[in-house]
């Protein structure tokens, strides 16, 4: 289906902080860490120039703060760490996912009728 790339496209820009913010709700992980993990998924796939560009406005948004650690593999790895701002914008997207998400299913299940009979 030639349509779905766009849309799956549209789809994963407006979720993917939201995911790069969850990955890091457990504790730092460096970038390259977080493309692995997130090409692990078929849907979710993003590329190294997605992803650091997206840190970046994260860490400027001050929802994520950086630190660089030594790694026994070569030069020093730049760790990203959720803060208290990045939780907070995690929890509310959440909250608005829930909402989103059920309201959609309920449409295209065909419970939400939108007829009104007052």
């Amino acid at each position: 289906m030639q349509d779905a790339d766009p849309l799956m496209t549209q789809m994963r820009h407006g979720a993917l902080q939201y995911c790069v913010l969850a990955l890091l709700r457990p504790g730092p992980r460096y970038g390259l860490e977080l493309v692995k993990v997130l090409s692990e998924t078929t849907t979710l796939t993003a590329s190294e120039g997605t992803v650091y560009p997206l840190l970046s406005r994260l860490r400027l948004l001050g929802h994520v703060r950086t630190e660089l650690r030594d790694s026994p593999q070569g030069a020093a790895r730049r760790y990203y760490a959720l803060t208290e701002a990045g939780a907070r914008a995690l929890d509310d997207f959440e909250i608005a996912w829930a909402g989103f998400r059920d309201a959609v299913d309920g449409i295209l299940k065909g419970s939400c009728s939108g007829d009104s009979n007052d």
